[in-house]
């Protein structure tokens, strides 16, 4: 847990940074006004390092204020920082202290070291800063460019799946298979622009396609895993099939058909298992359609393999893959049941 809350502290200073600089306008008022606000509060810590007695130098705790006084308002702002924690260090913390007498030497040295210092430290936060503001630009393209092609790709599909309905209203079996197909392929979309088009996550393919049954007929159990976008669309289809075929010809076409759904996942390797049970007898098809083709076939181009037992309580498949596109567990992963056992 210490190691989670550790992990998560920068990205929380930086989200935090981020919002203070959307906030923040780069060399306005606000601007000036929080670069005197750091160096109010570097002043304070002084003292307080003061008061515990603890030996740090007159200038030391103006380094990052002026840091911060650049990354939110800019060159100015962080100038202004530079020079007012300079001169309160001078008249307060340089002997004798509440005066401008003439510096020592080594005061002297200590406050041009600090001038080099400070404008590297403005130079380098202020070019981070255009460059972050530079990325937050490209990212708001990105994500509306990605919003923008996930639209046209959903009026594409309602139009191909308009078309396949005229096209084959006469072969029903067919129609229905493709347009399950499609909508599958639809759904997963739709779940990979919700992560940002990094995938999707495993168990929401699983309820995408057994959310009717997950109730009373279906398990599904799991760590909530991360698939890239190829191979969530992969998996999508595969468990499309076999939820399919369940419902025509398995578990899910006899009333007290149950059907599990549970994975794991060790190293880079996941583990998938699909049970079926109290359904139908079921035999090894003398046919290979193309669902059987896919689920045989599908997960050979990630290093994986299919193993299908037709065995007299049900089919049982068993699916492994390598996550090798940085699939992974989500931190609130807990792989608790979202239903009964089968």
């Amino acid at each position: 847990m210490q190691s989670s809350d550790a992990n998560k502290f920068p990205s929380r200073v930086d989200a935090a940074l981020s919002k203070l600089r959307r906030r923040i306008s780069p060399d306005s008022v606000p601007a000036y006004a929080f670069a005197l606000f750091c160096v109010g509060a570097a002043t304070l810590l002084r003292l307080g390092l003061d008061w515990l007695g603890g030996e740090i130098s007159a200038l030391g705790t103006y380094y990052p204020a002026i840091l911060f006084a650049a990354l939110i308002g800019g060159i100015g702002p962080g100038v202004l920082a530079a020079i007012a924690g300079s001169v309160i260090a001078w008249w307060a913390f340089m002997p004798p202290a509440f005066a401008f007498l003439p510096l020592q030497y080594g005061d002297l040295i200590d406050l041009l070291t600090y001038a080099l210092a400070s404008a590297l430290i403005i130079w380098a936060a202020n070019y981070f800063r255009r460059l972050a503001e530079r990325l937050e630009d490209e990212e708001s393209f990105r994500r509306l460019a990605v919003e923008e092609l996930a639209h046209r790709l959903k009026n594409k599909i309602a139009t191909i799946q308009a078309i396949i309905s005229m096209q084959l209203r006469e072969n029903p079996q067919i129609r229905d298979d493709i347009l399950g197909r499609l909508h599958a392929l639809s759904a997963t979309d739709g779940l990979i622009e919700e992560a940002q088009g990094q995938g999707a996550y495993m168990r929401d393919i699983a309820v995408a396609e057994l959310g009717p049954y997950v109730a009373s007929r279906a398990a599904i159990a799991g760590a909530d895993i991360l698939l890239p976008p190829k191979m969530a669309v992969t998996m999508a289809l595969l468990v499309h099939e076999l939820a399919t075929n369940s419902a025509k010809y398995g578990a899910l076409s006899a009333p007290e058909g149950r059907v599990s759904m549970h994975w794991s996942l060790s190293g880079a390797v996941l583990d998938v298992e699909w049970r079926e049970s109290s359904g139908p007898a079921v035999k090894a098809p003398t046919h290979r359609g193309f669902g059987l083709r896919l689920l045989t076939g599908a997960l050979d181009r990630f290093g994986g393999s299919v193993e299908m037992n037709f065995e007299p309580t049900g089919l049982v498949c068993k699916m492994r893959l390598e996550l090798r596109e940085n699939g992974r567990i989500a931190p609130d992963g807990s792989g608790a049941d979202d239903g009964p056992s089968a």
